[in-house]
């Protein structure tokens, strides 16, 4: 089976100002969006916890789509552009958080661990991209 979202028409604009639109919902605020070139790659945006404002970094990784779309045969070679793979990345990005929001939602998660791998520290990497490029388990002792 392809790819999810890999035949969505909805732009990749529209669909990460859905995201945002539904996190404002669960105590975000200030929103930003990360251009490369033309295109949304990341959304930023911030949580309040325990009086202090916390910020993630939520990307949207077009080229491992991309990459996806060249290896399934089942996805038409049409769809092998950037665009293409920008509108699937936003789809599947909002799939993911309102999956998320539902853990929230029900009360078997909170916003905060749901999206701590993307907390941002000061130098402006995730936590995540901490763990893999270099403090690894250091992070955790």
């Amino acid at each position: 089976m392809p790819i999810l979202n890999y035949t969505t028409k909805i732009d990749a604009w529209k669909t990460c100002n859905e995201v945002q639109q539904i996190l404002s919902k669960h105590r975000v605020t200030h929103f930003s969006i990360k251009n490369e070139g033309s295109f949304p790659v990341a959304l930023s945006f911030c949580v309040e916890f325990k009086g202090t404002p916390l910020n993630f970094l939520l990307p949207c990784n077009y080229k491992g789509v991309l990459s996806c779309f060249k290896k399934d045969r089942k996805v038409p070679r049409s769809s092998e552009n950037d665009e293409q793979a920008l509108r699937t990345a936003w789809r599947i990005v909002k799939d993911w958080v309102e999956a998320q929001l539902a853990l929230i939602e029900s009360e078997q998660a909170t916003i905060e661990q749901i999206f701590l791998p993307y907390l941002m520290s000061e130098n402006g990497e995730t936590l995540s991209e901490r763990m893999l490029n270099g403090d690894g388990m250091k992070l955790l002792t």
